[in-house]
């Protein structure tokens, strides 16, 4: 295939002139980004919004740890109860597992290595991308450091924590595998999406037939089933408008199930309260007892604010204590009900009251796993992990919610397949169990690397953390393997399944980018065609989209080889998004000139992070030419400046000159956009400013008039159709994974016009094909 591109790994003498002029011609957009900073800064809570973002956390954040009562107990003594004491063992078990896991490690360790408030494995991913170079789709620039939101930690030349970042840096395969780990754990959490809803809603529904022994289990699953249609068919209608009832209805849940716990505690048999000693967790492993208690956990990976350390601490973690301790008691005197212990231990008189906040609850744990499942899907899709799918933002006032359709009814369709296929809770369980225990691996060793790169721990420090954690979650790792055979295996296959699109999807994304990468038109071809390109140039305005932030696409060359005519003026756009949770509005788009002035051409790359939703906008084309008009007016007015200073211009110097823009053109609607000129363009002396300024300000509204006109004539969207295929000496796996996979996926996903609400008519696609 022909190129016009250059190799950029080679050393800067042997690139000779031509390669120094083309940087000159086309630089990264290092004046342009980042140097006028809005205010962003971390918010800081009173003690009332503290208590009230706790308050509302409930509902988000524990739900699904809050509904495990319903069925540890179940799960960790499938085949009956054969000595009390194995009772006071498992409570113990509980116990401890519940203050070393999600009270000490998550809340209080794994929570303050959130990004800015967003959590899950690909929140700490992009953390380390951001400290180290492991993003392997590498379009990242240094300008982009110079976000508000970018923040990161250096640390010695000499330190461990450097020395570790170039041990990761150094090896292409370090760097896949810790992508395909997080990919693990985030196919973990999806596979949590799908049994959370089915084990929660099984085991609230199985109080029905607690009080009606004779009713049919079918009925119990036929109930379950409903209910989860009910629920998956409302997710398009978002949580918005009854959110405000998951934190009160998990709130209740909560008190009444500590109530009954010291009910229980109190009629039944005060001294399994001796649990909290450890020793019993030892003489239970002793008699040759296995867990059963993996299911006690849910993905606590994604924590909104850190609120959830208060409603953690004073009212999940007692009262999920005392329900447990309360369970424990009852079993001890009535072992054959370890089917239905929970609604066993209810007080007649508040069964039904119970039994309906059970449901509830248990609607809201799912709900909450159900959301989280998209806004990690959503991650994945903005970091290239996931094919391009439809996501509806379902509410005005909240930007985190959202709705992916198509994952909602593959969702539902698991689901509902779990549930009528197991129609127990006890493998559900078994499989529940698998994907929390291998989340929970996956984040201690993604928090290994955390607490050394970006916290800077002393190694001992993190030897310790991990030690112990990989010491109690390998322990429940073990029980997992022993119940493969019983359930274990349904998260393992539905992970597989996604694990296999999503790499494939991600590998075919960096293919398709090195290509572009390498087959780039060089900028001493362009200047040859000289300001026509060797073409008509037609009235209008040519937006070429392009995953390239820098140099001309391949695709460029190939469209005015082949058409007779280019428009008057070319924006190469560049929609990229970022290691950063979210790119603030002022410092989302950079614009800068390709080549000289009458050549007309400029680039726009527009930044987005992965909780940004790059929805439908039909704003997107009005802000991309306010970032257009209000450069070139900036560019006009910083000609006159001083070349004294290496050809740079300061921040300081380009702060003035924008306070001064915004003065004089107050009635721009962009007028706090983030948009410095680039140091290539004409620079004179600082003694000819003064008879230079009408001169500038006459070239100004030119140029301004001519790209008013332009935008008149028309706007035309070009965007390549670049289709990558295996080459014929390729191995067989790869002609699979591309050929059959990977093309298989772009043809079922999004189209870019879709996403980009590109009029069809205005439309022209551009096709290519690369093999690899």
């Amino acid at each position: 295939m022909a190129s016009g591109g250059l190799d950029f790994d080679e050393g800067d003498e042997s690139k000779g002139s031509m390669w120094v002029l083309e940087q000159k011609l086309d630089q990264p957009m290092d004046e342009e980004a980042g140097r006028l900073k809005n205010m962003y800064r971390e918010k800081k809570f009173s003690a009332v919004l503290l208590l009230r973002l706790a308050f509302q956390s409930l509902g988000v954040v524990y739900g699904d740890l809050g509904t495990s009562p319903l069925y540890v107990f179940y799960n960790t003594f499938p085949h009956g109860i054969e000595d009390p004491e194995d009772v006071i063992g498992a409570l113990s078990l509980i116990i401890y597992s519940l203050t070393l896991i999600p009270l000490l490690k998550y809340v209080f360790i794994v929570c303050r290595a959130n990004d800015s408030g967003q959590g899950g494995t690909f929140a700490l991913y992009s953390l380390l991308c951001r400290h180290a170079k492991v993003k392997t789709i590498p379009n990242q620039h240094r300008t982009d450091e110079e976000l508000t939101t970018y923040s990161r930690s250096t640390f010695h030349e000499h330190s461990f924590a450097a020395k570790t970042k170039r041990w990761l840096e150094a090896n292409a395969f370090r760097r896949n595998a810790l992508l395909i780990l997080v990919l693990v754990g985030t196919c973990m959490v999806i596979g949590d999406g799908i049994l959370t809803p089915a084990i929660s809603v099984l085991s609230a529904s199985g109080g029905i037939k607690v009080d009606h022994p004779k009713m049919s289990n079918d009925v119990v699953v036929l109930v379950a089933v409903f209910i989860l249609v009910g629920l998956f068919s409302m997710q398009h209608y978002g949580t918005d408008k009854v959110g405000w009832l998951f934190a009160p209805i998990v709130l209740l849940w909560f008190l009444m199930i500590g109530g009954i716990g010291i009910f229980n505690i109190y009629k039944y048999d005060s001294s399994v309260l001796r649990a909290f000693s450890p020793v019993y967790i030892y003489r239970y492993f002793k008699r040759g007892r296995k867990t059963g208690t993996e299911a006690l956990f849910a993905d606590l990976a994604h924590f909104p604010v850190s609120a959830v350390q208060l409603a953690f601490t004073v009212v999940v973690f007692p009262c999920l204590l005392l329900a447990y301790s309360g369970q424990a008691a009852y079993l001890m005197q009535n072992k054959e009900h370890v089917v239905d212990a929970f609604y066993r231990s209810i007080p007649e008189k508040v069964y039904w009251p119970v039994f309906i906040i059970a449901t509830l609850a248990a609607i809201v744990a799912s709900q909450a796993t159900i959301s989280a499942t998209f806004s990690i899907i959503k991650q994945a899709l903005a970091l290239g992990c996931f094919p391009r799918v439809k996501v509806v933002h379902t509410s005005k006032k909240f930007l985190g919610q959202i709705y992916i359709p198509d994952i909602n009814w593959i969702l539902m369709v698991l689901c509902i397949a779990v549930t009528a296929g197991f129609r127990n809770q006890s493998q559900i369980g078994n499989a529940y169990g698998t994907a929390v225990v291998i989340v929970m691996l996956v984040t201690t060793l993604l928090m290994t690397l955390i607490m050394l790169l970006v916290w800077h721990c002393h190694w001992i420090l993190v030897v310790l953390f991990t030690f112990f954690s990989l010491v109690v979650e390998c322990t429940y790792f073990s029980a997992v393997l022993f119940k493969v055979d019983q359930g274990g295996w349904v998260p393992l296959v539905i992970a597989a399944a996604f694990l296999i699109i999503m790499y494939v999807w991600h590998y075919g994304t960096v293919k398709r980018y090195e290509l572009e990468m390498h087959s780039k038109v060089s900028m001493a071809w362009i200047l040859g065609l000289g300001p026509s390109l060797g073409l008509v140039r037609v009235p209008g305005i040519g937006l070429v989209y392009t995953e390239l932030a820098s140099g001309v696409p391949h695709i460029f060359s190939h469209f005015i080889t082949n058409l007779p005519a280019i428009h008057s003026v070319v924006v190469f756009v560049c929609v990229k998004y970022l290691p950063v949770y979210t790119v603030p509005e002022e410092e989302r788009y950079l614009v800068k000139r390709i080549g000289p002035k009458n050549f007309h051409m400029f680039r726009c790359v527009a930044r987005y992070g992965y909780k940004d939703l790059h929805k439908k906008d039909d704003d997107f084309e009005k802000k991309l030419f306010d970032n257009l008009f209000m450069f070139v007016r900036l560019e006009s007015m910083m000609e006159g400046c001083s070349d004294s200073d290496e050809y740079s211009l300061c921040g300081q110097q380009t702060q003035q000159s924008r306070e001064l823009l915004l003065k004089d053109n107050a009635h721009m609607s962009a007028s706090n956009l983030d948009l410095t000129i680039s140091s290539v363009d004409s620079i004179v002396p600082a003694r000819s400013l003064t008879s230079s300024g009408q001169g500038s300000n006459q070239t100004e509204v030119d140029e301004l008039e001519f790209l008013s006109n332009c935008r008149d004539a028309g706007v035309v969207h070009i965007l390549g159709n670049t289709v990558v295929r295996a080459r014929r000496e390729s191995r067989i796996y790869k002609k699979i994974a591309i050929d059959y996979i990977y093309a298989f996926l772009r043809k079922i996903c999004r189209e870019n016009s879709v996403i980009f609400n590109v009029p069809h008519e205005s439309l022209l696609n551009v096709g290519q094909i690369f093999f690899v």
